[in-house]
């Protein structure tokens, strides 16, 4: 075999294994949302319930897995060793905005607008509080989890998350940027 015929067949088998992990990395560089594959049950079975109802009736959610997008606003450690995040709600745009034509330049698009405050009590590592993609403010979370029936301090609902996936900040952008960005 040639040397040129090796190198298209190991590019053809890292191609196939890429697109077996679903083509995008932990930031979802992609058009669309595509879960990770630890995330893939939780995105199946969450349901799209809108704020008002969960804030108006948090308690009548209580078996719903919900997944809604935040950006995380504060931080705070509970006594059991978890952290209750603050977040502002986010709708996520189904097309995300890419600044090129391949995929790899798309960034993960939520709107611009905020929908209304929530919290989500999270078990971080001791990694992901430190180091420069740590989850703090400015960061962007897909939050999977049920109500817990009480409210935080900011009047939002509170979820108790059974998975959740990070973005640091600039690996996401706002519908605000389409002036910058191609769709």
């Amino acid at each position: 075999m040639s040397t040129r015929q090796l190198r298209f067949w190991s590019l053809l088998l890292c191609s196939l294994a890429c697109s077996a992990c679903g083509g995008a990395n932990n930031y979802n560089f992609a058009r669309s949302y595509e879960p990770l594959r630890a995330e893939k049950s939780h995105f199946a079975d969450a349901q799209a319930v809108p704020y008002e109802d969960v804030k108006r009736d948090p308690n009548g959610f209580q078996t719903t897995e919900i997944g809604w997008f935040g950006v995380v606003k504060g931080m705070r450690d509970l006594p059991d060793g978890r952290t209750r995040v603050a977040l502002e709600l986010h709708g996520h745009q189904e097309r995300h905005l890419c600044s090129e034509q391949s995929a790899s330049s798309c960034r993960l698009t939520i709107a611009e607008r905020e929908l209304g405050p929530f919290s989500a009590d999270l078990s971080l590592t001791p990694e992901q509080k430190q180091g420069k993609d740590r989850v703090g403010p400015g960061s962007l979370l897909k939050i999977y989890g049920r109500p817990s029936g009480e409210y935080a301090d900011d009047g939002g609902p509170v979820l108790n998350a059974t998975y959740y996936r990070h973005w640091p900040r600039g690996t996401y952008v706002t519908t605000a940027d389409r002036a910058s960005m191609r769709r």
